[in-house]
């Protein structure tokens, strides 16, 4: 049988709560119990201050909340940053909820949160529209601060490792092969003992830059077979869906025959498919991932303040892994609310920064951005107003 591992939850990361003064960690918990009991709960703190002294020295003068969402990729990084800016910061709260890069942006653009963590940059039409967190008549820009693989997982029972090309995988992911016996993936497996096991492929059902990420990546390489443009909502009505990147994998984890796809830090024991760049089987790497990023172009056609990126997918070099997400942060160039730009320079910048970095790459296998990168982010948070 595949590898396994417990599926984790789709929470906010918001953690600590008390209830008649005991200590409640809702990671346990799935979203409807935190929804079912949430109004008996008197908020204290967040999961960050729980490995902090109270007593703990420090020389910040930041305070406040600050509310944020989008991109479930984020999850494992965003505790880990939390976690530690709010130890130096004792005085601030960082909630952060993994709702799905769509759902991130929608939440940002309405004015529900002070930015927003997304797989995919913002598209031209919310760009034209109005921002409710930012001042009057000024926009959002998208800031990179975190770079994953995104891996094909799988559970085929007697099969560890597994080759991919870009056109089996669409036809897989389209529904056009159906059995992991398949002539076109036994030719890329030709010493795997495939069964007949029918495939299940599982997709994301809510609004992902996952999704996006994944379906340019087979549109740009094989659009002959994969005829849909990248989009977050997944584009066939094909496979399985599931909610968010922890329900595709519980239901590659649970079910029999299973393949879906997922950043790369959220894979935990299950197999990973190679996938096929040039004439060579890529195994998935922080390492691999940066390189694609470092030759890729900027977006054209943006603000000079924009740093969205155009990834090469079409790569042949095998030191490059092509199936890779940027998130962005996306922020206002000016806020409403002067306090808000505050907190977002200080923690946005952080996340960003070398330090921010390190904790990425150490928490969740994320690329750290290079510096080259690094010092253009900088540059734009310093005018955030």
């Amino acid at each position: 049988m595949g590898r396994h591992r417990p599926a984790p939850s789709t929470v906010l990361i918001c953690t600590r709560f008390t209830l008649k003064g005991i200590p409640v960690n809702f990671k346990r918990f799935g979203r409807p119990a935190v929804v079912a009991v949430v109004a008996a709960l008197a908020l204290s703190s967040c999961a960050a201050n729980e490995g902090g002294s109270s007593d703990t020295a420090s020389d910040s003068t930041l305070s406040g909340t600050m509310n944020a969402g989008g991109a479930s990729s984020q999850q494992a990084a965003q505790e880990a940053w939390i976690a530690t800016f709010q130890t130096n910061n004792p005085d601030v709260t960082i909630n952060y909820d993994p709702s799905g890069s769509g759902a991130g942006r929608e939440a940002f653009i309405a004015g529900g949160s002070a930015f927003a963590g997304s797989d995919s940059y913002l598209k031209d039409d919310e760009l034209t529209g109005e921002f409710g967190s930012c001042a009057v008549d000024t926009k959002a820009v998208d800031l990179p601060v975190y770079i994953s693989p995104i891996a094909v997982i799988f559970n085929v029972e007697g099969v560890d490792d597994l080759n991919m090309d870009a056109e089996t995988l669409a036809k897989i992911f389209k529904g056009d092969i159906t059995a992991w016996d398949d002539a076109a993936i036994v030719a890329l497996n030709p010493d795997a003992s495939l069964p007949s096991t029918a495939i299940t492929a599982v997709h994301r059902s809510d609004d992902s830059g996952t999704t996006k990420n994944f379906t340019d990546y087979l549109n740009q390489n094989v659009p002959d077979v994969w005829d849909k443009s990248a989009a977050d909502p997944f584009p066939y009505q094909s496979g399985e869906g599931a909610q968010g990147t922890s329900g595709v994998v519980s239901a590659v984890t649970n079910g029999v025959g299973t393949i879906g796809y997922a950043d790369a830090s959220q894979a935990g024991e299950l197999g990973v498919a190679k996938i096929k760049v040039g004439d060579t089987f890529v195994q998935y790497s922080a390492e691999a991932a940066a390189e694609v990023v470092a030759g890729s172009p900027a977006v054209e056609g943006r603000e000079a303040n924009d740093l969205a990126l155009d990834l090469n997918r079409k790569t042949t070099n095998a030191a490059e892994y092509p199936l890779v997400l940027v998130s962005y942060a996306v922020v206002c160039t000016e806020y409403a609310d002067p306090a808000v730009a505050e907190l977002v320079k200080a923690y946005v910048g952080f996340m960003a920064g070398a330090e921010g970095q390190a904790e990425a790459a150490d928490k969740a296998g994320a690329a750290p951005l290079s510096p080259e990168l690094q010092d253009k982010v900088a540059a734009v948070i310093e005018t955030i107003k």
